[in-house]
């Protein structure tokens, strides 16, 4: 199984002016950045960055939704 790695940038106790930075890794190797903010959530692939992802929050709850596990 991989190992994951995530590292916190702005670890505020809520999000201000600042996106949230996080660094996501499987074994060693960069997968690429989760900016949280205020307004939406954003997916930074590694290698790529102009071809951010980006989803408004009630997408980002809405996808999640639709891809949990069937109990």
């Amino acid at each position: 199984m991989a190992q994951h790695e995530i590292v916190i940038s702005n670890p505020n106790t809520s999000v201000l002016r600042t996106d949230v930075q996080f660094v996501v890794k499987s074994d060693s190797r960069k997968l690429g950045t989760l900016l949280l903010s205020k307004g939406d959530v954003e997916w930074i692939p590694a290698g790529n960055s102009v071809n951010r992802h980006s989803l408004s929050w009630e997408k980002f709850a809405a996808l999640m939704e639709e891809n949990k596990p069937k109990r």
